[in-house]
């Protein structure tokens, strides 16, 4: 189905080339204030001379009636703009934009908006164009370097402001008194407001101004005078029954002493218990504006904060923050900013910026908080691991085994031991490696929570179990999902993506990707996004999709160079030489992969490729030294997989035994469950079966790999082992008799029967214009329909 702007000018569009053939008619649209009616009225006045438009229409007066009757089956059109009913009359509606599409309008507005910001605004903005608009326009210089916090409200100068303002004061004197509850409690619905005041009328009269959305209730609340609010916070500590909101009204209103703050942050533990992170930072942050110490104030602020971050409202986080360390100087407290600002900068900032505060929080910590001290050097690690610093991720481990105690609890035994089990991983110990990250694996079982899955996750993958790392991953994106922890899911995500491509599941690693890129843009946490784009240009480019790959590493790049992201910025280097190699050039993979700083893991994980370029440079030491790490981490951890890409390797390498390594290659490819990994071994086995005039074998390998080549719909390595077949004697090929959609093509289809444009897919897939048009050409012909109609229409 069309959604959104497309449908409502499709519709206005429709109307008028009825109009043009003396076919015309009426159509009311219909939408709040700011939500786009005047823009899409001017669209039509300026498509044609014969529509007549009436904007803010309140009333269907006799005049309006008639005029909608005598344009019918004419050559004029009459388009009716309003906020309120339809009149009976044909009608569409302006939805609100959603999150998506708020940002892209912000993102054009405002080129380089700092991510976490955009989220706030499009937040408050609920999907409306003109709140956009205007919120963008108001913005200081401060907010836009990220160091003051997003505005609570619409400007003054607002006129989208001015029209809810003036809405409301044209009201009758007890609905206003309704609204002005609203405004003070963003929690009361309609329903409760009618239970709680018994004035169903007031209710009914105030409508579309009790709407529950941050845009209208944070506009009108700040349109109050301070009276009228303190008679609002006065009247619902009357009605309330006893409880957190109503201590926090009697409060306001200078009528308890402590006794609201205690409640609060009882209310506030409680919803984080139970995940709600939202309600818990509301609770926190009110606790703290009813509390006179001022280390019980910072206290209450940090825990705030911490909900903020954790509901993956890290710029909410900061302004908290920034306030909380102005309080107090002690060395617990100032210990515990630097925890939660080094979390929020593992996210969206320069990572060995992060890793260093998160040891000094680790340090000052260690003597009062050690679960807390331990956690901080988990996140520590992790962030000198995105910098590719593995001497400061071996200092961070040795710290760690320093302050071991014999008695460890499971939780901070697991991070201990994920430290220690990583820092010998990108050193080579891998003897020392493997007995850490298995118990890492068996201690996930024993704590609960998303964290502790991540860190099994990671260690299962680097362990070549690719099942129990996906098993892991998937379990981590729930648990983070349901108990709350809304900052965790990019993170999680990460790792079901890298398990999937190491299963050889395609789609299944281009769905966790794509989700990882959404998931972490709405939170803001622009370093994760970039870990996914990096991820989703390697999928890319291993399919042979080389415009692809290269826009999504183009997309990126900027930010791995800006923050030093040296971990996306060896998968963006590794996707860029697989993109090399398509393309035969061999010598260019080479430098690429050689040259790159890179991080010590991922450079091993693409030994294959250093392999398969250094062989076809001549340059077969270079590729010896990069299969031995290969090979030991390979042999050490027994992956079936990495062990198969081992023998592909040695069979490029070696001229004597080649036929054994690549056969054994074959063997363990199948074994895995690794088809296009098999189908590129059977491509580069059956070249060297041709070369060594040995045809007829050859062509069996080949046939296969252009067999699993098609099911993937890889079409770039299709057409390479096609052709290599057709030099090895075979005349015919195998025709693609599939219909299938490739797991891009199946998410490109979706959105197109969704109502998407090809501007909004490519923006929403990370892809250029031109190639969703491509996909989108092969997506009619493999599924034999001719356009974007047929194609809803097969799909729904």
């Amino acid at each position: 189905m069309l959604r959104g702007r497309d449908r409502q000018r499709v519709a206005v569009d429709a109307l008028l080339r009825r109009a043009r053939v003396g076919r015309g008619g009426v159509l009311v649209v219909c939408g709040e204030p700011g939500s786009g009616r005047t823009a899409l009225l001017d669209h039509a006045r300026r498509s044609s001379e014969a529509v007549l438009c009436v904007d803010d229409v309140r009333v269907l007066d006799d005049d309006l009636r008639r005029l909608a009757a005598d344009v019918t089956d004419t050559q004029a059109a009459l388009l009716i703009a309003t906020d309120g009913e339809t009149f009976g009359l044909p009608a569409v509606v302006l939805d609100p934009l959603d999150r998506a599409e708020s940002l892209l309008v912000l993102h054009d507005l405002v080129p380089g908006l700092p991510g976490a910001l955009a989220v706030d605004l499009a937040d408050l903005a609920c999907g409306n164009p003109l709140a956009l608009v205007e919120l963008a326009r108001s913005l200081t210089s401060d907010q836009l370097g990220g160091i003051a916090p997003p505005p609570d409200g619409l400007p003054r100068d607002s006129s989208l402001r001015g029209r809810l303002l003036a809405r409301f004061a044209a009201l009758p004197q007890r609905a206003r008194d309704v609204v002005a509850l609203a405004a003070v409690d963003e929690e009361l619905t309609a329903d409760e407001l009618a239970r709680l005041t018994g004035d169903l009328d007031a209710v009914t009269e105030a409508g579309a101004l009790l709407d529950p959305r941050r845009l209208i209730r944070s506009t009108l609340y700040a349109g109050l005078s301070p009276a009228v609010r303190f008679q609002a916070h006065a009247r619902l500590a009357e009605l309330l029954p006893p409880g957190p909101r109503r201590a926090w009204h009697a409060a306001c209103t200078g009528q308890a002493g402590d006794e609201p703050a205690d409640q609060l942050t009882t209310s506030a533990e409680r919803a984080r218990r139970c995940g709600d992170f939202a309600t818990a930072a509301r609770d926190h942050d009110r606790a703290a504006r009813l509390t006179s110490d001022p280390e019980q104030k910072a206290r209450r602020l940090l825990n705030a904060a911490a909900d903020h971050w954790a509901h993956g409202a890290p710029h909410r986080a900061r302004a908290v923050l920034r306030t909380a360390s102005r309080l107090t100087d002690t060395t617990e407290l100032k210990a515990l900013v630097d925890l939660v600002v080094g979390g929020i900068d593992l996210g969206e900032s320069l990572p060995d910026v992060a890793a260093d505060r998160l040891v000094r929080a680790a340090r000052s910590l260690l003597g009062t908080r050690r679960g807390l001290a331990v956690a901080a050097l988990g996140f520590a690690g992790e962030a000198a691991s995105i910098a590719g610093d593995h001497r400061r991720y071996s200092a961070i481990a040795e710290f760690a085994a320093r302050i071991r105690l014999a008695d460890e609890p499971p939780a901070t035994r697991l991070t201990l031991e994920h430290l220690a089990g990583m820092a010998a991983t990108f050193d080579g110990r891998h003897d020392v490696a493997l007995p850490a990250l298995r118990q890492v694996i068996e201690l996930a079982h024993q704590v609960p929570g998303p964290q502790a899955r991540i860190w099994a996750s990671q260690a299962a993958y680097v362990l070549g179990d690719a099942a129990g790392s996906h098993e892991m991953a998937t379990g981590a994106v729930t648990a983070a999902r349901e108990s709350g922890l809304t900052a965790l899911v990019p993170w999680a995500l990460v790792y079901r993506a890298l398990s999937a491509l190491l299963l050889d599941q395609h789609a299944a690693a281009l769905t966790a990707a794509t989700e990882g890129v959404h998931a972490a843009t709405a939170i803001g946490q622009h370093n994760a996004v970039v870990d996914h784009l990096t991820i989703l240009a390697l999928l890319a480019a291993l399919r042979g999709d080389a415009e692809t790959a290269l826009h999504r590493i183009d997309a990126a790049t900027e930010h791995i160079t800006q923050r030093g992201l040296t971990r996306p910025g060896t998968f963006g280097a590794w996707a860029f030489a697989c993109v090399d190699l398509a393309r035969d050039r061999p010598a260019d993979a080479l430098d690429r992969l050689r040259l790159h700083p890179g991080h010590a893991g991922i450079k091993v994980m693409a030994a294959p490729h250093v392999v398969e370029a250094a062989v076809a440079c001549g340059q077969p030491s270079t590729a010896d030294r990069a299969l031995q790490r290969f090979e030991r981490w390979a042999e050490a951890t027994g992956s079936l997989a990495r062990r198969a890409l081992s023998h592909r390797c040695h069979g490029l390498l070696e001229t004597g035994t080649a036929d054994e390594h690549f056969e054994e290659a074959i063997r363990l490819h199948r074994a895995s469950g690794t088809a296009m990994e098999l189908a590129k071994t059977e491509l580069l086995y059956g070249n060297r079966l041709r070369r060594g005039r040995k045809p007829k074998v050859a062509r069996e390998h080949l046939r296969d790999a252009v067999r699993i080549f098609q099911s993937y719909q890889a079409d770039h390595w299709v057409a390479r082992a096609t052709a290599e077949l057709r030099a090895a004697g075979d005349t015919t090929g195998e025709p693609n008799d599939r219909p299938e959609l490739t797991p891009q093509q199946a998410q490109i289809a979706r959105l197109v029967a969704e109502g998407a444009t090809n501007r909004e897919i490519a923006a929403r897939l990370f892809l250029s214009h031109r190639t969703v048009e491509h996909h989108l050409r092969n997506i009619f012909a493999r599924l034999g329909v001719r356009s974007r109609v047929e194609l809803t229409r097969r799909l729904d």
